[in-house]
């Protein structure tokens, strides 16, 4: 009797294995794939690096919008919140302020924005529509400045409004927003930033 059941499960499990074999693994994003390919090996060469873990890469992208006027009115920060998640493709964290400002009318632990921290392929995938499709829609776009690094290698660029990302529908924006891209590195200083950026194809100013 113990065998029948043994033996039925087994006709079972090979009846499913096909269907699991279906199922592929993700594919890897076309930008990470580049970095691995092209961008590693250029940067240990670049930058006379002895050791390939030594690379300088992506960490993670932070992307945050300050909604001041939530101060005054909560509900505004709504529409900011369901925008920064079409932008990003993942739930925004709400911010708070951290001390009161009475010239601001701002109390400690009041929501003042929202923010998204993009990791591994999230990140790569946002870098890429970054640089190839949003940066190019803004209006007499002349290059990224080189000046907006931090002196470790972190480099943020500032966004006038959500209406250069085509995820946004123009009929649906109440308010303009202006938003915070923090691109943090690995480099050790700021001129390996800046070279790894520029290999991805960063935009920068001549």
């Amino acid at each position: 009797m113990a065998k029948e059941k043994k033996g039925q499960k087994e006709a079972a499990q090979e009846q499913k294995a096909p269907e699991q074999q279906r199922h592929s693994a993700k594919e890897k994003p076309r930008l990470r794939a580049k970095f691995d390919k092209e961008v590693a090996p250029a940067l240990l060469k670049e930058l006379e690096l002895q050791n390939v873990m030594a690379v300088p890469r992506l960490h993670k992208i932070v992307v945050n919008m300050g909604v001041g006027e939530a101060t005054q009115n909560a509900k505004i920060l709504d529409p900011a919140v369901n925008e920064l998640s079409q932008i990003t493709g993942q739930k925004p964290v709400i911010t708070r302020a951290k001390k009161s400002i009475a010239a601001f009318k701002v109390r400690a632990g009041q929501s003042i924005g929202a923010m998204v921290t993009l990791r591994g392929d999230r990140m790569y995938e946002f870098f890429d529509r970054l640089v190839n499709i949003v940066l190019p829609r803004v209006r007499d776009f002349k290059g990224v400045s080189t000046r907006s690094f931090d002196g470790r290698g972190n480099f943020t660029l500032g966004l006038h409004d959500q209406l250069i990302f085509p995820e946004i529908s123009y009929e649906k924006v109440d308010k303009l927003k202006g938003m915070n891209v923090t691109i943090v590195t690995t480099a050790t200083n700021d001129n390996q930033a800046r070279t790894l950026l520029k290999h991805l194809g960063m935009p920068f100013r001549a």
